[in-house]
């Protein structure tokens, strides 16, 4: 580490100079093999001196004379521009695996710390139809509710404007109008492309309306569009817009070398938990983020709107806010046919190994009250950082 850099670059030429004349040795001309020599040899006089200008001199000549005799390979910018996608995409996979990997929030059971996908109707007949959370981007025009963003005869808003707020919002419109009368709905599929982006098919027995830019459940809990539905022809199926749920960076290293903490937002995978059913049709287990609320050994009650860990208020600031109720926090909730901490006098002690794990939209999160501790060979990081979609939620997560 203390050898000077012209002395480290002097010789590291002459050994691939030597190499050449090793592998090439039976396809150079005696003359171009005793123009290396003494070239190598040159230069191995310079570096035994330590003259830095002769070996810098030398080297520059070496270097001339080697790559001239390098052999060209066959479709070299080819292989380069190959050698630098398969490296890139290595790089990807070894951080995606072991350091940071991108989930997408699907649900609203963090909310309002963590936004899942949300659905705006155009519509609304009536203001007790438009959910708690959505109250404000509504107004009240002649037959009924319209969410601001629409303009008064129901149209879309202009291409430019909704180019800006898909990639400043994530947010993308819908418009399914029926084309027939009788028209009922027979089925909703999900369908996926590259990962990140759930679009539906909506089948009807008269007309199938595909790349909807919604999950089926979107458009059953915000659009009200579900099987068995009936449309006549000219009638709004789903119209509105939909607000992609917040894209986050989990780390994935830290938990192998320091212990969870209370109030960590996690995410962990559902496997192995048996209340947790997988995809009926391939079987696989998803992923959850949630708020960890309770840490092997603790002890926890909820009286609502508190939560309480082994006797004491829960402490970190993810608990507080929610406690306090203001700025869309509801507080802590006993559902009546949760398993865990169904009342306010029931509590709950983690057994070893195992994390419990609650969302901080309590009143609307299916968590560890219903299935029990998450086991620890579960974990799988700390949720880190919102990276997309541009909105106040943009950041570290807290």
């Amino acid at each position: 580490m203390f050898t000077r850099k012209y002395i480290k670059h002097g010789r590291l030429l002459v050994r691939h100079a030597e190499k050449l004349l090793r592998y090439r040795k039976d396809v150079l001309s005696d003359a171009t093999i005793l123009d290396l020599e003494t070239h190598i040899e040159r230069l191995h006089k310079a570096l035994r001196d330590r003259d830095e200008k002769a070996v810098t001199a030398e080297s520059e000549k070496l270097h001339g004379r080697y790559t001239e005799h390098l052999p060209t390979p066959k479709d070299a910018a080819w292989r380069e521009n190959v050698e630098v996608i398969l490296v890139a995409i290595v790089v990807a996979v070894g951080i995606r695996s072991y350091f940071l990997q991108p989930f997408k929030i699907p649900t609203g059971s963090m909310q309002p710390t963590l936004n899942g996908i949300i659905g705006h109707r155009a519509f609304v007949a009536r203001e007790e139809e438009i959910p708690l959370d959505q109250k404000p981007g509504y107004e009240q025009r002649g037959d009924g509710w319209y969410w601001k963003s629409y303009p008064a005869d129901g149209s879309k808003p202009n291409i430019l404007r909704q180019v800006a707020e898909f990639f400043v919002l994530g947010r993308n419109y819908i418009n399914v109008v029926s084309d027939h009368d009788e028209n009922v709905v027979r089925e909703i599929k999900a369908k996926k492309i590259a990962f990140f982006f759930t679009f539906s098919e909506i089948h009807c027995d008269k007309q199938t309306f595909r790349f909807v830019y919604a999950s089926p459940d979107t458009l059953k809990q915000d659009f009200k569009v579900f099987p068995g539905g009936r449309y006549n022809k000219g009638q709004v199926n789903a119209r509105g817009a939909i607000d992609t749920g917040d894209q986050v960076f989990v780390d994935k290293f830290s938990y192998n070398f320091v212990s969870p903490h209370r109030g960590d937002v996690f995410v962990f995978r559902t496997d192995n938990i048996p209340a947790i059913p997988g995809d009926p049709e391939t079987g696989e287990h998803s992923f959850y983020i949630k708020r960890l609320a309770g840490l092997p050994g603790d002890t926890l009650r909820i009286d609502p709107p508190l939560l309480y860990a082994n006797g004491k208020l829960a402490e970190r600031f993810g608990f507080k806010r929610v406690m306090d109720r203001k700025n869309g926090y509801q507080g802590y909730s006993n559902p009546p046919n949760a398993t865990y901490l169904n009342s306010p006098k029931a509590t709950f002690r983690l057994p070893d190994h195992s994390y419990f794990a609650m969302g901080d939209n309590s009143y609307n999160s299916f968590d560890s009250r219903y299935w029990g501790p998450v086991p620890e060979p579960n974990l799988v990081g700390r949720g880190l950082f919102v990276y997309w979609p541009f909105t106040w939620h943009w950041g570290l997560i807290r």
